[in-house]
């Protein structure tokens, strides 16, 4: 029985509904009627439901899909304007009890260099982190009660915020752990993480269980109502994801759209990411062996088809994808992106042989985050490395309130201008410094307020002049 408000996975995550949602997608994939009346609802700006989204993302018609790809573009900017976040991922310990088969971490893997970081190994990587430039980061761990337990998560995350090297400063470190307790999620979310990010992999229960016969992921229930549970703990940031690949893709777009319904009915508050991640080559994982991949053109009307539908939520692509179709998608409702990426156990400090052999995934995207940064600017784009929302109080139901009524660009922008200034000044490149100002002096002019276009101005001047960390 499909019940969206119910907390037991198999209500809210119901088999039948996906199935029927799919069937009805199919019958109804050439259907201009139903789909302009669906577009009609969705130029609103306020969501569709998974069944409705699910008929867009199955339409064959191409003048059809040209109005969803618009659409897509025509919600982002209204949400979110031409700022892409920037982040990093931090791999603090590759131990893990699991025996997921897409995954080299898991149990059985004997031949790949387990890692674990000392807390002064992390200090190291945090300082390389920021010496790039970064300020936001991924924090990742294998599940491991005993060499991960949740008292190194913890310890760990002090030391990351403690971190502070010439102008550098983590200012918010999201957390991507695995399922566990409310206790735990209380516990995380007085240690001042940002989002609590957890991949769901696959909604198809047979497919999980198969596809993690071994270790404590395999109980598909405790996975699946996490996010319940690190809401139930004060956490007011979830961020959810599929690897597609594992299973359908219809079947996971659909899944993944109820249980952002699902939080939003239950909680208040839908996800504050979505991230969208393609199975990819790793140590002893070969994507080709998994019959459900997806091809490009398909993962790009993914993208746009979940911003259309859950048009408030930060959308993330890492560099598992190539630079080519981070390209195509940014325009389509990606607002976060990761940069300079190491999937690998103390991959940034000290780069070695042994350290890529620990890689959680192949990167595709090899670039360092100056280049990243010099190509968005390029194309227009403005490099944040904002954390006001977080520090100032503005997540939860506060963030949503604001973003649905589309005003977070009144000071996300400004914010990202002084970030990437920032950056510019302690970090970038000449050629990228010159890119990045020339960017920063026309959308300066783009702040409508003209209170706080003239304290950015007067803010621009004073990071030149050496202080940092001003945010409205």
């Amino acid at each position: 029985m499909y019940n969206l408000k119910s907390k037991i996975a198999e209500e809210f995550i119901s088999d039948n509904e996906i199935l029927e949602t799919i069937n009805y997608a199919e019958k109804n994939k050439n259907n201009a009627e139903l789909i302009d009346s669906i577009l009609i609802k969705a130029r609103k700006m306020a969501g569709l439901s998974h069944r409705e989204a699910s008929v867009l993302l199955a339409c064959e018609i191409e003048e059809k899909n040209q109005e969803i790809f618009k659409l897509a573009n025509d919600i982002k900017q209204a949400y979110y304007g031409n700022r892409i976040v920037m982040f990093a991922p931090l791999y603090l310990s590759n131990y893990c009890v699991n025996g997921c088969v897409y995954c080299p971490y898991h149990a059985k893997n004997t031949h790949i260099p387990r890692k674990k970081m000392s807390q002064e190994e992390i200090k190291a990587e945090v300082i390389a982190l920021q010496d790039m430039g970064h300020k936001r980061l991924a924090i990742e761990t294998g599940e491991d009660p005993v060499n991960n337990p949740i008292e190194y998560v913890l310890e760990s995350l002090k030391t990351i915020y403690s971190v502070h090297h010439k102008n550098g400063a983590i200012r918010r470190a999201n957390v991507n752990i695995a399922a566990t307790t409310v206790e735990n999620y209380r516990k995380l979310k007085e240690a001042g993480i940002g989002t609590y990010i957890l991949f769901q992999e696959t909604y198809n229960k047979e497919r999980y269980e198969k596809l993690h016969p071994t270790g404590p992921k395999h109980n598909y229930a405790y996975h699946t109502e996490a996010m319940d549970r690190a809401m139930d703990g004060g956490i007011d940031d979830v961020g959810l994801g599929v690897l597609f690949g594992l299973s359908t893709y219809k079947y996971e777009f659909a899944g993944l759209l109820m249980h952002a319904e699902h939080l939003e009915a239950v909680h208040g508050v839908g996800p504050h990411t979505i991230s969208v991640p393609r199975i990819r080559k790793a140590d002893d994982i070969d994507p080709s062996a998994f019959e459900n991949g997806i091809d490009d053109d398909t993962f790009i009307k993914i993208v746009a088809c979940i911003r259309i539908a859950v048009p408030y939520t930060g959308m993330i692509v890492s560099t598992r994808e190539s630079k080519e179709v981070r390209n195509r998608v940014l325009h389509l409702g990606v607002s976060q992106i990761s940069g300079g990426s190491k999937t690998s156990v103390g991959g940034y400090a000290e780069p070695s042989d042994e350290a890529e052999e620990s890689a959680q995934f192949d990167v595709t995207d090899r670039r360092p985050l100056d280049e990243v940064i010099r190509w968005l600017l390029e194309l227009g784009y403005v490099p944040s490395f904002c954390t006001a929302c977080y520090r100032k109080g503005r997540t939860g139901d506060n963030f949503m309130d604001v973003c649905k009524a589309k005003n977070i660009h009144n000071f996300c922008h400004p914010n990202a201008i002084l970030t990437l200034k920032e950056y510019l000044e302690d970090y970038a490149s000449e050629e990228t410094k010159k890119a990045g100002n020339k960017l920063i002096e026309k959308e300066v002019e783009k702040i409508e307020d003209e209170r706080m276009k003239s304290i950015t101005k007067e803010n621009l001047k004073k990071i030149e002049e050496g202080q940092r960390d001003f945010s409205f």
